[in-house]
């Protein structure tokens, strides 16, 4: 079931409004006086291709907009933590500028539930006089809010309220508790004060427990799906959320001062940078269109531009990339940015020369931008990323076939742009076909003599708010456990075979590490150092270096899992599952945020429709 979406005219916020509350807040801020930590959950059992370099020199965009956000508010006393640096961070042993925080924040995806749980706990461990107001976001409660939540019970411990959506949540919800919040009151207390008097009801994107006379209810309250901020040039400036990281450590504890602007690029060299949202595509795997209720949301060139010079001035940051669901969704709109990004020119010297910067896109709309791809590389694009999936378009229909593909992979490569394809493996694919391109080595080759820099290779994995959801577990495709080893979160990247009706799952795991090793090997780097005088330069050596390296880590953590699959007894599940905590929507409905029971209730309604 996919997120539902408001009604027209009431699904975006008024232009301006994100510049206003920060606005707002400002002098409120002031006389507050918060110390707030921001942490970003992540579980190291995930390192492996195709991520293995992105993941931890590459800060996520999102935690680092929450912190800029909260900066450009006024609250000066904020620091980010990276667990993918900070393995080891407490929160029960963090001060910063002397003090417990006032607020701590955890943003987490769902495959790093894990550790996102043990941080709420672990911040349960101080003193409850003093403990922090603590509030989940990130995507994993955009989707499954009620995983952050505890039972009653101690050992459950959970967060105080789940941001279902961006920013300008966020900075609503502070501005009603710093609206009601006395001299000297903890945030927390503020907090449970608007929440049990109704004032958090009226800012969608929340998800919070019920208390009875200071007691849990039993209950989720969610307050339904946020607005969106439509012109993204309102959002904050990313330098800003630079200034706050923790620097890399092993200790359980804050350093006194943030991670210097000098050190920044040797750890982060990658920025991630907001440039687009949205896809016109409706993929059934993908919870993307959903999520932004069916628009596309664009940053100007000229602001994208000056954000690549300003962290490249500051940071020395060269290499960008786009958090784009598809850079290429409206060509109108990119030809604006990249026309800018061509022509921009700061302090007498041309972005284009000191700024390289990637995203994703799709094989339909590259062809539609064919005749201006040698202004995207003029632009500084230098790789683009493209959700190939199954060319024979028997998984999903994009508007892909072999014979376009490969006219959008050459097109990519003849003006100097890496074209890096994004595979997914199905039961029905077999590993190899004779004289067909159904196969998956098959597929692999075609788009390696097509140019192909780099391979992702992921198997379909059920994800929430997606269409095909429900009916991966409905259909029994999903497994429970194997081999007496259960499913966990972390195993939900694509990269485990967990959910398949082929009669052997083990030999599509293997399939996975074999097209892989087909790609990325000795002798295809051999191959790219010997054609690399070319307009892509030393990159396919270099991707085959790191593929390589990838590919080991990939082998050691999945070849046991073949192995249970290949021996072990698969138990499976019937249904998705459910919140254990019962959630509602401020009319007492089935939550905006509860997608099983919505899919449930659809099921019915066609059911009795019949």
């Amino acid at each position: 079931m996919e997120l539902p979406h408001r009604d027209r005219g009431d699904n975006a916020l008024p232009p301006g409004e994100l510049r206003d509350i920060r606005r707002r807040l400002r002098p409120i801020s002031a006389r507050h006086d918060l110390v707030t930590v921001i942490a970003c959950a992540f579980d190291h059992r995930t390192r492996m291709l195709p991520f293995i370099y992105a993941d931890t020199r590459m800060v996520p965009a999102g935690i680092r907009a929450i912190g800029s956000a909260m900066v450009d508010s006024g609250f000066a006393k904020t620091r980010i933590v990276l667990q993918q640096w900070n393995r080891n961070f407490s929160p029960a042993r963090m001060r910063l500028d002397g003090r417990i925080p006032d607020l701590f924040m955890i943003s987490s995806m769902g495959m790093h539930l894990a550790p996102c749980r043990k941080m709420i706990r672990d911040a349960h461990r101080i003193d409850p006089a003093h403990r922090p107001l603590i509030i989940a976001g990130g995507s994993l409660n955009v989707y499954q809010p009620y995983e952050v939540f505890g039972t009653g019970h101690p050992a459950m411990a959970g967060a105080d309220v789940a941001v279902t959506g961006e920013e300008y949540v966020l900075l609503s919800l502070l501005e009603v508790l710093l609206s009601m919040r006395g001299n000297g009151e903890s945030m927390r207390s503020a907090f449970e004060r608007a929440r049990d008097s109704g004032a958090l009801q009226d800012i969608p994107g929340l998800v919070y427990a019920r208390h009875d006379h200071g007691q849990f209810a039993g209950e989720l309250i969610d307050t339904g799906v946020q607005r969106l901020v439509m012109d993204l040039d309102e959002l904050p400036d990313p330098v800003l959320g630079y200034r706050l990281l923790e620097a890399p450590s092993r200790g359980l504890e804050l350093a006194p001062q943030a991670l210097p602007p000098s050190r920044v690029r040797r750890l982060t060299p990658i920025s991630s940078l907001v440039m687009t949202f949205g896809c016109k595509f409706a993929c059934p795997y993908c919870p993307i269109p959903a999520y932004n209720q069916r628009q596309h949301r664009v940053k100007s060139g000229g602001r994208i531009a000056d954000e690549m010079w300003r962290l490249y001035r500051e940071f020395g940051l060269r290499y960008f990339f786009g958090t784009d669901d598809n850079f290429f969704n409206n060509k109108t709109r990119t030809l604006e940015i990249v026309e800018t990004l061509a022509r921009a020119e700061f302090e007498g010297v041309r972005l284009s020369r000191k700024a390289r910067w990637y995203t994703e896109v799709t094989v339909h709309d590259t062809l539609l931008m064919k005749e201006h791809l040698p202004l995207v590389r003029s632009a500084g694009c230098r790789a683009l990323w493209l959700g190939v999936e199954d060319m024979t378009a028997t998984l999903v229909k994009k508007g892909q076939s072999v014979n376009k593909t490969t006219e959008a992979f050459r097109s990519l490569r003849d003006v100097g742009i890496c074209p890096m394809p994004m595979m997914m493996h199905h039961d029905s694919q077999p590993l190899y076909t004779h004289n067909s391109a159904y196969g998956l080595l098959n597929q692999i080759k075609i788009l390696r003599k097509a140019g192909a820099v780099s391979l992702q290779v992921l198997m379909m994995t059920p994800s929430p708010g997606t269409k095909l959801y429900d009916g991966t577990f409905t259909s029994g495709q999903f497994f429970e456990s194997v081999a007496g080893r259960s499913v966990l979160n972390y195993m939900y990247d694509g990269n485990y075979v967990i959910a398949s009706q082929h009669q052997y799952p083990w030999r599509k795991q293997l399939n996975l590490l074999a097209g892989y090793a087909y790609f990325y090997n000795p002798v295809w780097l051999i191959v790219a150092l010997i054609h690399s005088r070319t307009k892509v330069s030393m990159k396919p050596a270099g991707m085959q270096i790191v593929g390589m390296l990838g590919l080991i880590q990939t082998i050691r953590r999945t070849f046991g899992w073949a192995v249970r699959l290949r021996f072990g007894h698969i138990k499976r599940m019937a249904q998705p599952p459910e919140s254990p905590i019962p959630m509602r929507s401020i009319a007492g409905e089935i939550a905006s945020h509860d997608l099983v029971q919505l899919g449930i209730n659809a099921r019915h309604k066609i059911l009795e429709h019949v």
